[in-house]
This record gives structure tokens, C-alpha cells and sequence, in this order.
């Protein structure tokens, strides 16, 4: 009689068992998630076209279909204030691993209700 011993892991996805033969069980290497403040530079960007293209009528119109308040609404809507080469670096800020973000909305406001681009420009280096 012949035993063969082998290592089994067994792990559990969507409600069905998945058995991985070998010495060791695959380590998933999660990529890390994309900062809230460049889902919500984006999401700006796209809600201006939809105002533009005449989709919606207005900011209350868009808050109310994101079920969000009409102030929230104008938070958003002013990271356009930025200057575009600071709203292209938000956009490709790299993924976080973990814990919290590094920029926030709430420290991008400062930076976005200065009128001249230079300063912004500064502002942001020095964030």
C-alpha cells in the first residue's frame, strides 16, 4: 500500500469551495484602491459635461440625483477651479495600500478658491 501525503489548501470564494494543490496557497497581491480625491476630481469632471451637453439641468437637479446635498454638490464641482495641471496630477495620484489618504477634498478647498494658477500651483507643492 502506497500513502502519498500532500498539502491541500482550501479556500472559500462566492459560497463555493475551491481546492489549490502545492506547498503554499496563492497570495493575492491586491493593487491598492484609487484615492477618494481622484474618484471625486473625476466624478466632477463628468458631472461639468452633463451639465454641459444639457443632460441636467443644474447642480440642484445633480444632487438630488446623487442623492447627495446641494453645498456637497458645490464642494465637488469646485475641485474645476484647480489648475489643469493640478487636476491632471490628481487624477493620477497613486494607489493607496492602506490606511488613510494623504490629500483630502477638505485640503484641496483652500488651494481652489485662490483665483490665480500660480499660487495654486505653489499651494499644492507645498501640500
Amino acid at each position: 500500500m502506497t500513502t502519498v501525503v500532500r498539502t491541500i489548501h482550501i479556500t472559500r470564494k462566492a459560497r463555493r469551495k475551491r481546492v489549490v494543490l502545492g506547498p503554499e496557497a496563492p497570495k493575492a497581491e491586491l493593487p491598492g484602491r484609487v484615492p477618494r480625491v481622484a474618484r471625486l476630481m473625476a466624478l466632477a469632471i463628468k458631472y461639468d459635461r452633463l451639465i454641459q451637453k444639457g443632460v441636467v439641468a443644474d447642480l440642484s437637479e445633480l444632487a438630488r440625483l446623487c442623492r447627495v446635498t446641494q453645498p456637497r454638490m458645490t464642494q465637488i464641482m469646485n475641485l474645476l477651479h484647480l489648475a489643469p495641471d493640478i487636476q491632471e496630477q490628481i487624477l493620477y495620484l497613486p494607489a493607496s495600500s492602506k490606511g488613510r489618504d494623504a490629500i483630502t477634498e477638505r485640503d484641496l478647498r483652500p488651494i481652489a478658491a485662490t483665483a490665480s494658477w500660480s499660487q495654486q500651483r505653489a499651494a499644492w507643492l507645498a501640500l
